[in-house]
């Protein structure tokens, strides 16, 4: 990386917090123990490493710290998309501490922590309105945003696919009373996906989580202007799509904020820190345990006491 003095303004398009030097003290303590360095931010993560920025347009392949390769290091202490970390040259030599963060259990036999993203001011939390959509799942997103710092967002896609749009909105009314934002939104439409910019304001860092196919790839090339990200169709008997992310990255908007995209995630573990607020789905999983069928996506199969009930009040949130 360049050896001139850190360019604040353009650090603050991808997410710099403050408008000059760090005001944290645990972050001026690293740069006073690495005074050579200069912070630069993670954009994508590999399996094989990182890849660093501090502009909008440039990236940079890191060299990680040696403790970070060894196969026993915890993996939430290694860098994460979002983070900030203290580079000398190629190198990156710290790793500055997280102000938010969302994470998981990673997937696997064997207990550990995995950070999906750091540094964020949004998790926007995308569910399709097809046989994707799932109120326990976001719940489970929602258990995992929790605590972390970060504001969750249920943004609900393919709102142009289903009639069943407003019977969907209607079994998450509880979202309401929690004060959790509900966008539903075309995703290849412009002028739907609007309704998310007061979440994408200059400077802000938002995450997109959910299921393979629920469409954040396809709601980030809108957000972007641009086919940028590879998408694929879904499976029309379950709604799931492959991979079309292949690991996370940090992507600049026209709008001035950044935008981490994520792969697909079947399995939500918890890392045991979640704030275990009561309530939650408690009644619609009350309902769900009464319909004719153990797999009922709550859409439009028969016999389902969740649309039973909701059926007399058929509201929906608009942005």
């Amino acid at each position: 990386m360049s050896n001139a003095p850190p360019d604040y303004p353009t650090l603050q398009s991808i997410g710099w917090p403050w408008p000059g030097p760090a005001e944290d003290p645990a972050w001026q303590a690293l740069f006073a123990a690495h005074p050579q360095a200069l912070p630069a931010r993670v954009v994508e993560q590999h399996r094989t490493g990182y890849v660093v920025a501090d502009t909008p347009e440039a990236g940079l392949k890191a060299e990680s710290l040696p403790e970070w390769q060894r196969p026993r290091f915890p993996s939430h202490e290694r860098a994460s998309v979002g983070d900030w970390v203290l580079m000398e040259g190629k190198r990156i030599v710290a790793l500055l501490p997280r102000r938010t963060s969302i994470k998981r259990g990673a997937a696997g036999e064997h207990y550990h922590q995995q950070v999906i993203a750091a540094n964020i001011d949004t998790v926007f939390i995308v569910c399709g309105l097809d046989a994707d959509f799932n109120p326990r799942r976001i719940e489970r997103y929602l258990l995992l945003v929790g605590g972390g710092g970060a504001e969750p967002v249920v943004v609900l896609t393919k709102a142009d696919q289903t009639e069943y749009a407003e019977d969907a909105l209607a079994v998450l009314e509880e979202l309401e009373a929690q004060n959790i934002p509900l966008r539903a939104v075309n995703a290849k439409d412009p002028d739907s996906v609007a309704a998310l910019r007061p979440w994408l304001g200059d400077g802000r860092t938002a995450v997109l989580v959910g299921s393979s196919g629920a469409g954040k790839s396809t709601l980030t090339n809108t957000l972007l202007g641009s086919q940028k990200m590879k998408t694929n169709a879904v499976r029309e008997n379950d709604s799931r799509g492959r991979h079309t992310t292949t690991h996370r990255a940090l992507i600049p908007l026209p709008s001035g904020a950044c935008l981490i995209d994520t792969p697909g995630m079947r399995e939500l573990k918890p890392t045991g820190e979640e704030d275990l607020a009561e309530g939650g789905f408690s009644d619609v999983e009350a309902l769900a345990a009464q319909c004719r069928f153990n797999d009922c996506a709550h859409i439009a199969e028969p016999g389902c006491a969740v649309r039973a009930a909701i059926e007399p009040i058929r509201w929906i949130r608009s942005g």
